[in-house]
């Protein structure tokens, strides 16, 4: 039985890291032996929950974002957090083309992350940050 497996990172609301997220996130995974589609799907959907944490739960602004990546058997989970503004309605957020700055977003975030990961849980308040889990179980 393998034991479980953990790391977690802090880093600022900045949309650069978005690319480092990724990248830490890629080389944790790498010791599940993925195929090059599954890291392509996991980097994906890293990045749609950072950026989402940088433009909405943080508006842009300074905040702190942090990554939790777990390996337990086959299955990466991966949480991404802030502290930001919150989701009051995480289900009308969650659906494909909903956004809050129509003139910049497609909307999209939430619909990415749960066609490349095999679960997505969002849980926030408002005021109070938002949390995204996602899990996907490597080599099928």
């Amino acid at each position: 039985m393998k034991k479980r497996e953990i790391m977690t990172m802090k880093m600022e609301s900045r949309s650069e890291n978005e690319e480092f997220a990724r990248v830490v996130v890629a080389v944790f995974a790498a010791r599940l032996d993925p195929t090059v589609e599954e890291i392509d799907d996991i980097k994906t959907a890293v990045s749609e929950a950072v950026t989402n944490a940088v433009i909405h739960g943080y508006r842009n602004g300074e905040g702190i974002i942090t990554l939790e990546a777990a390996i337990e058997e086959n299955i990466l989970t991966l949480t991404i957090s802030d502290e930001g503004v919150g989701i009051a309605d995480v289900e009308q957020a969650m659906e494909p083309m909903f956004t809050t700055e129509p003139e910049e977003r497609s909307g999209m975030g939430f619909s990415f992350m749960e066609a490349f990961m095999d679960q997505v849980e969002v849980i926030s308040a408002p005021g109070k940050g938002t949390s995204v889990t996602m899990r996907k179980k490597i080599g099928r």
